[in-house]
């Protein structure tokens, strides 16, 4: 029976990640400390399974011209190097229980942080009078990158909502569709190297990943497919509002 709630959660936060981009950790990882798992195993599986079940969206927004590599190779250049580097710190510790405190405190501290980042990003780009170019902005989301790469793998949250929101500070004018073509982009190498760490640190459920997979995946599908074609007016409040 357990299995189904698998199969379910992944079914709803699949199809919440193929619309607006967010989801992988924001949503799905709350949901599984919901369902009892202890924070490094839900951590570790979720991570896996954003890289594997969001490469699907990544496919199908590329084909339809909705990623801007250049952002998206400026945020990784800063994110992947940090996400090798948190695992090996992680690695130095006998049990994982010695850093579940640094996980749950930093999974609340980052879902706080990207609920607020999101529902005021119009007011934070008029606070900070953003006024940048796409060459000036990737030396910023390069930075960005750097900080997320270190947070997402602690918490599995961020590679998702948070990046959505950095873009949608630092590219006011960029289209929402782009946003979330070019997040999920840099979710799946992210996540992926991540999620692979946890495996070598031994903090993946693999029943859990299954389930989840299998309702995702169709999900994640239908969910871009509906992304393409909603108006950019009314895809950022959804953006918004799926924190």
């Amino acid at each position: 029976m357990d299995f189904i709630w698998y199969i379910m959660a992944g079914l709803g936060v699949g199809l919440a990640v193929g619309i607006t981009g967010v989801g992988g950790g924001s949503l799905m990882t709350p949901l599984l400390l919901m369902f009892g798992f202890p924070p490094h195993i839900a951590i570790g599986t979720d991570l896996l399974y954003a890289g594997i079940a969001k490469s699907t969206g990544v496919v199908m927004h590329a084909k339809r011209g909705n990623v801007n590599w250049r952002i998206m190779g400026a945020m990784a250049a800063g994110s992947l190097p940090a996400s090798f580097v948190t695992v090996w710190a992680l690695s130095q510790f006998e049990h994982p229980e010695h850093y579940q405190h640094l996980l749950t405190g930093t999974l609340g501290l980052m879902l706080i942080i990207t609920a607020v980042v999101i529902v005021f990003r119009k007011h934070l780009h008029g606070f900070l009078k953003l006024n940048i170019n796409e060459q000036q902005g990737s030396t910023a989301i390069f930075l960005c990158g750097l900080v997320l790469g270190v947070f997402v793998t602690l918490t599995s949250v961020g590679a998702g909502a948070l990046g959505t929101a950095m873009m949608m500070l630092l590219f006011p004018a960029m289209q929402a569709r782009n946003v979330v073509g070019t997040d999920l982009a840099h979710a799946v190498p992210l996540t992926l190297v991540a999620g692979i760490g946890h495996v070598f640190l031994g903090n993946i459920d693999y029943n859990l990943l299954a389930g989840l997979l299998i309702g995702s995946i169709p999900a994640i599908y239908v969910g871009t497919k509906v992304a393409s074609f909603v108006p950019n007016k009314v895809l950022q409040p959804v953006l918004a509002t799926a924190l």
